[in-house]
């Protein structure tokens, strides 16, 4: 059985969880009434139509990514034959399940971001301080872990150029692309199959990535992850008939950035990332502009009709389906672009 052959299978596999496990997923949600609180004050009024559908459908990708990577990991092993007495062997193996166990704390920090909106019938729940000191611990544990299994680079690889090692500052520097990476992803996730298309997209760029890069096991989470949110987006795409909720763009929020500080490329990461960059961008622009121009004139003013920018584009008229399309498109030429430089460079 080729590499590609379990690849495939482990996808298809993910896919498939996913997709049936919202057959008893969605219908459990709707029962113990775990619907998303909608806030229109400020945004698309046509959004009110979607109060009450089931969040927290994340389960459905975490649970199929989480089984069918390390079944597929174990079966790559298995069939290309490497020495399992070898202690070295296992390393990529340790790093494989760190990226999961970081992931994983995300959609657990998510889920309770979730399980506070829907218990208190409001759009809030955990504080933003409250998810950032969270995030802190969970990132810092995740930087420990791959220094430890192997990976003491501390220096930032942009391809055509590469920084002097910056030690402690490097890990400092990563915390904040940890906090704004996840918080990122996060904020993509506001129409209908969007951060699950815009993922697909990123973890198919990171598979090649990862096999040029001989870094051949985690392509066994990158595809586990595409097949599991492709089986979301069955139950996502407009109309969602279940949203992933904080829980699951959490979790897709780690997993962009695990797998990226994994690799270590980071023009790299920032090319395949780019849809998400812009989205959190563009919020801080708007706020920024905003604050500015009150202070200055008395009255704040907006660049963008409403942010995350595809909440802008929602505004002037583009429909749920088209945004979807438009920012995968994106995503695939950014993440082409990634690929090119990383052959280039």
């Amino acid at each position: 059985m080729s590499f590609w052959v379990i690849n495939l299978v482990t996808a298809l596999l993910s896919f498939v969880i996913a997709g049936v496990s919202g057959i008893f997923l969605v219908p459990f949600l709707h029962k113990i009434k775990f619907g998303q609180p909608i806030k229109t004050e400020d945004g698309p009024k046509w959004h009110a139509k979607k109060q009450g559908t089931p969040t927290m459908g994340g389960f459905m990708f975490i649970i199929s990514t989480i089984i069918t990577a390390i079944a597929g990991y174990w079966i790559y092993r298995w069939k290309t034959g490497i020495d399992t007495t070898d202690s070295e062997s296992f390393k990529m193996f340790y790093r494989l399940l760190s990226c999961i166990i970081f992931a994983a704390s995300f959609g657990f920090l998510g889920f309770i971001d979730d399980y506070k909106k829907v218990a208190q019938k409001k759009n809030d729940g955990l504080t933003p301080w409250q998810k950032i000191a969270i995030q802190v611990i969970c990132g810092g544990g995740f930087l420990f872990a791959i220094r430890y299994f192997g990976d003491k680079s501390t220096k930032i690889d942009l391809g055509f150029w590469s920084t002097p090692s910056l030690g402690i500052f490097y890990y400092i520097l990563m915390m904040l692309v940890i906090i704004y990476l996840t918080n990122a992803v996060n904020l993509t996730d506001g129409v209908d199959g969007l951060c699950g298309s815009v993922t697909f997209v990123a973890m198919l760029i990171f598979t090649v990535c990862c096999s040029i890069l001989k870094q051949n096991e985690m392509t066994c989470y990158t595809m586990a992850l595409a097949g599991g949110c492709l089986g979301f987006l069955l139950w996502n795409l407009n109309p969602a008939k279940c949203f992933m909720g904080d829980t699951g763009s959490m979790f897709l929020g780690a997993s962009v950035t695990a797998i990226s500080l994994i690799l270590h490329k980071h023009l790299l990461m920032i090319l395949v990332a780019l849809v998400y960059i812009i989205e959190a961008l563009s919020v801080v622009i708007q706020v920024s502009y905003f604050k500015y121009t009150k202070k200055k004139y008395g009255e704040g003013r907006r660049i963008f009709k409403m942010t995350p920018i595809h909440h802008h584009f929602e505004m002037s008229g583009f429909s749920e389906y088209k945004i979807v399309i438009t920012f995968s498109l994106c995503g695939i030429i950014f993440g082409v672009l990634g690929i090119i430089t990383l052959l280039a460079f």
